[in-house]
């Protein structure tokens, strides 16, 4: 207990202050990439016992029982369009946590953790080889360190994009009779599949939609917003959904920068985001978010957006009877 008090203390140490912690791996050609320490379970240090899966994808190795749990490894090379450069033998698993699921991923090696300020993490240039997989950069070493978007790496590997036909259905479920009145909802996340998943839930509310790629540009964009109208900013926006993990500014220090804001500070705001664990709550409480939602719960977003709005949801329950 007092290990897991201790990372919580380490992580609501950490909210509001624009850091965060990097894994460093390497992949083929000894290139380096990066995943969020707060991601990580472990790091096994060789490839465990596998059982095949029949039919899964090239990249899914099979399932391995560890810790009591049964995982599914995943070769990164591979769900990435890279050849295989490890040898026989060669390679490392880092057990991670994503949307309340724990996967593998095999690597190269692993490297080592560095500490960055979110401002020192930029978009993936365009063009670059392997942009569709990566939400960020940053520099380490006079080196490239590329940051994956893991939700686009699961969605193509396991299919969690069939999730969306999932949301779809789900929503239609608790989808309520709605006033007419406008609404307008700000959505910013770096992962093209997680702005995705979000519009397909709010889409039945029929708010319109401002879409932001990261912390930084959502709040120049309330800013301008609040600037250009005497209308106060909670009748003209009705609700901000932020991820967490953002390049040049996260979703925790824009909830900050929000709330420290006479114009902005009475504005709803969720966090949503693929990070699990019971900092949750001390981090909503420290910030004043107004819900802290985990990624991805189609059905657990859409009451938590029409409860933030005010708007009624279908009672599911007889039909369920």
């Amino acid at each position: 207990m007092s290990k897991v008090m201790a990372e919580v203390d380490l992580r609501t140490q950490m909210v509001g202050e624009n850091r965060m912690e990097l894994l460093l791996f390497r992949l083929h050609d000894e290139r380096r990439f990066g995943i969020n320490v707060f991601k990580v379970r472990e790091v096994v240090q060789s490839l465990p016992k596998i059982t095949r899966i029949p039919s899964s994808n090239a990249a899914v190795i099979g399932i391995a029982h560890l810790r009591g749990e049964t995982i599914v490894i995943i070769d990164l090379e591979l769900a990435m369009g890279m050849p295989c450069s490890r040898e026989p033998g060669e390679g490392h698993v880092i057990l991670t946590e994503y949307n309340m699921m724990v996967q593998g991923f095999f690597v190269k090696s692993v490297d080592r953790i560095i500490n960055k300020n979110w401002t020192d993490v930029m978009p993936p240039p365009l063009g670059s080889q392997f942009e569709t997989y990566l939400t960020a950069v940053t520099d380490f070493d006079n080196e490239l360190i590329q940051i994956l978007d893991v939700e686009k790496v699961l969605a193509e590997v396991i299919g969690r994009d069939e999730s969306l036909e999932f949301a779809d259905e789900k929503v239609a479920e608790l989808h309520g009779d709605h006033p007419g009145e406008k609404m307008t909802i700000l959505i910013v996340d770096d992962s093209r599949i997680a702005r995705k998943q979000i519009i397909r839930v709010v889409e039945p509310l029929g708010a319109e939609l401002i879409i932001c790629t990261d912390g930084l540009e959502a709040y120049e964009t309330l800013v301008e917003m609040a600037d250009a109208s005497d209308v106060p900013m909670q009748e003209q926006l009705q609700l901000v959904i932020s991820d967490v993990e953002m390049p040049r500014l996260d979703g925790y220090t824009l909830c900050k920068q929000i709330r420290a804001h006479p114009k902005l500070d009475k504005l709803k705001i969720v966090l949503h985001t693929s990070l699990s664990g019971v900092f949750n709550a001390e981090a909503v409480e420290k910030l004043g978010a107004d819900a802290f939602m985990a990624k991805f719960d189609p059905a657990g977003l859409y009451q938590q957006v029409s409860e933030q709005l005010g708007l009624p949801v279908a009672d599911t329950t007889e039909a369920a009877a």
